[in-house]
């Protein structure tokens, strides 16, 4: 009975780097999810889309599209407009680049 209450701690707190990686891939396209609602109307996502520097093809081509926005959140063309510098510049934190700066103190990112 002690043995198990001794690793449980542990068990708790440790995580993976692939968990951690997927996770944040998780949340990244479930933002990028959020602002393609956000935008609503077709035209508004096809002008915000070209204001991020979309080539006007794909901007119309993601604008119109029938996919709900989970699906469109990792179309190329989302992605290049969100992209995880224009992330991280909004303020989203990185699990990914936290669980390096952990795990390996003396290294940039």
């Amino acid at each position: 009975m002690e043995s198990r209450l001794t690793y449980r701690p542990v068990l708790m707190v440790q995580i993976t780097y692939q968990a951690c990686v997927d996770l944040d891939q998780w949340i990244r396209r479930r933002v990028r999810m959020c602002y393609w609602r956000q935008w609503r109307k077709p035209r508004t996502k096809v002008q915000n889309l070209l204001k991020r520097g979309v080539w006007i093809q794909t901007a119309v081509g993601c604008g119109i599209t029938s996919k709900g926005p989970w699906r469109s959140s990792k179309t190329p063309g989302i992605q290049q407009a969100l992209s995880n510098d224009y992330l991280r510049k909004a303020g989203l934190f990185s699990l990914k680049d936290g669980w390096i700066a952990v795990q390996y103190p003396n290294q940039k990112i």
